[in-house]
């Protein structure tokens, strides 16, 4: 090898043993940063003629497993959506509140009674007759509290479902800006790593929004789709719609028009249920919230103030009442009708006929709600039927509770049981998705930078870096020998 072709050899070796350093730097400093691709030099021997001159630097791929990074944004996705789902019915229960719980529904039911039984007992004391108000009060304003939690789980979804949207269009502009700039780097010869692993993050970030599945086109660039099948980005970003509204109450819904669905480039998209392109994130989840699960839960509350309304307004019970005339419980101050059962729950009043707070008589407790005049001060016969008609087997009329007669206490205790069963189901559920996108995170980290193997190939690159230059420093020595004789 003449003395050029060795100069040249060590040279090359040189630049590529630098381009070797900054690499794995990179991969050391980058070891736990999200979103990040191993890299590793790709070099080849380079030859002239017939006779090797060193080594030439092809490029920078960076490693990545898209199998398993598939696995983990899908993962993510249902984590996104099963945590969502459990703290809705952890909501949901804490406004309802468990039996164990003193400030319950069930424990406001069980006030309630007990003022009724002291009442029948002494039907001439002002305080006992003050007491069954005061305790009727605490359980109508228990329920208008868990109606109104209900509303704002439905009012917060919506809110969330307008921050995914808007962040679901600005991230999928930003990901066909950097499918771009990637295609431009390729045609430059320019390393697109930096620029890879910024789209990566951008795909991440949306992974728990909705599911996807990213396709591979050319030039780096990629296409995104959800599991479903709906088309995120292909060349161009798909648009979301979404039109929120500032509060929202128990008869608003999809169906009626008063609350927006969704769309995807101006057509409508179902947002959740079987034939939702889009479910299984978090996106999905709050449509469900909004729409499916809260609902359901207004509808068992509103079917559990009927029973009670119902329960007090019977004739049967009080004589003083004419058919569906409301008695000791109302529908906002009036008589209940049964097409008005919806939002009822957040609508439950105590009579104001008995209620001397808004100018009632306690009297037509034990006399009657409708009974014009005072009667026998110990009659004591209609706060027993009061007591006996609370804890009576009697079928609700709606709800979707299974079938039986049951007391009033018991209908609260299977909605509640249901309600707890729904949160342990989903946060079981919650728990397992956590923990398989922990697995699959990890895994996909044991297979990214490795920094034992990092600081090996950072010593050979060293050995390799000593090589070349101590070729240069002897062929210098020679060269300064040649000129000096």
């Amino acid at each position: 090898m003449s003395i050029s072709g060795g100069l040249s050899s060590a040279l090359s070796g040189l630049t590529a043993a630098a381009k070797s350093v900054e690499v794995v730097s990179s991969n050391i400093a980058n070891a736990t940063t999200s979103g990040y691709g191993r890299r590793e030099v790709l070099t080849t021997a380079r030859t002239v003629g017939h006779s090797g001159q060193g080594v030439t630097v092809l490029g920078v791929r960076r490693h990545s497993d898209p199998v398993l990074l598939s696995d983990r944004r899908r993962a993510e996705a249902t984590e996104s959506e099963r945590n969502t789902r459990a703290a809705f019915y952890t909501q949901l229960e804490a406004a309802v509140g468990t039996t164990d719980s003193p400030v319950s529904l069930g424990s406001r039911i069980a006030d309630f009674d007990t003022a009724l039984l002291e009442a029948a007992s002494l039907p001439n004391s002002e305080a006992r007759l003050a007491r069954v108000v005061e305790t009727a009060r605490s359980l109508a304003a228990h329920i208008n509290t868990a109606s109104r939690a209900v509303q704002a789980a439905r009012t917060s979804a919506d809110d969330k479902i307008e921050a995914d949207v808007n962040f679901l269009n600005r991230t999928l502009r930003e990901i066909v800006g950097i499918n771009d700039n990637i295609r431009a780097s390729y045609a430059g010869s320019r390393d697109p790593s930096a620029l890879l692993d910024q789209r990566q993050t951008l795909i991440d970030s949306i992974s728990a929004v909705v599911p996807l599945r990213e396709i591979a086109r050319n030039d780096g660039q990629v296409a995104l789709y959800t599991t479903g099948g709906a088309m995120l980005v292909d060349g161009s970003a798909a648009t979301f719609g979404f039109n929120p509204v500032g509060m929202i109450t128990a008869e608003m819904s999809v169906g009626i028009g008063s609350l927006s669905g969704l769309t995807l480039n101006g057509q409508p998209l179902a947002a959740s249920g079987d034939l939702s392109l889009v479910e299984g994130g978090s996106l999905g989840a709050h449509f469900a919230v909004r729409d499916g699960l809260a609902p359901a839960a207004q509808e068992q509350l509103d079917a559990l103030a009927r029973d009670l309304l119902e329960r007090f307004a019977d004739p049967g019970v009080d004589p003083t009442l004419a058919v569906g005339q409301a008695g000791l419980f109302t529908d906002g101050g009036g008589d209940f009708l049964v097409a008005n059962e919806v939002g009822l729950a957040q609508r439950l009043r105590v009579n104001a006929t008995v209620d001397p707070t808004q100018g009632g008589a306690l009297w037509r407790l034990r006399d009657g709600v409708g009974a014009a005049t005072p009667g026998l001060s110990g009659n004591a016969s209609i706060l027993v039927a009061l007591q006996g008609t609370l804890t009576a087997a009697r079928t609700p009329a709606s709800g979707g509770f299974m079938t039986g007669d049951r007391s009033f206490a018991t209908l609260q205790a299977d909605m509640v049981s249901g309600m707890v069963s729904n949160r342990l189901t989903a946060e079981s559920e919650a728990s397992y998705a956590s923990a398989r996108t922990e697995a699959l995170t990890q895994m996909e980290l044991a297979e990214g930078v490795d920094t034992d193997q990092e600081m090996q190939s950072l010593l050979l690159v060293e050995q390799a870096y000593t090589a070349n230059a101590k070729v240069i420093q002897t062929i210098g020595q020679m060269i300064d020998t040649l000129l000096g004789m």
